[in-house]
């Protein structure tokens, strides 16, 4: 019974994991869309003022932290990096107690 539940949340966390990666792919796929469009509306409508960068800038500071966050660059943002630091906590302590009782 246990053996199940684990792998139940073993695919769970899995699958939340999948649907991370797709979000952010999407965020860059649009990102990559929407900057083309505004760059091309910034060279037909005013061509001698180029102001398609800054929300090209803008956005892609976003892109890159989100990145970031969904490919464990910078875990601290992960919703569920304060329960996994917890469990690493744990586990340290555990370990700590079998050397202790083996002295």
């Amino acid at each position: 019974m246990e053996d199940k539940y684990q792998n139940e949340e073993r695919y769970f966390k899995a699958k939340k994991r999948v649907e991370e990666i797709k979000g952010f792919y999407g965020n860059l796929i649009a990102y990559i869309i929407v900057n083309i469009g505004l760059l091309a509306l910034n060279l037909v409508t005013s061509p001698n003022h180029l102001w398609f960068y800054w929300p090209m800038l803008g956005w892609g500071i976003g892109v890159i932290i989100h990145g970031m966050k969904v490919f464990n660059y910078m875990p601290f943002l992960r919703k569920d990096w304060e329960e996994q630091k917890i469990k690493e906590f744990m586990e340290k302590e555990k370990e700590n107690q079998r050397k202790d009782n083996w002295i």
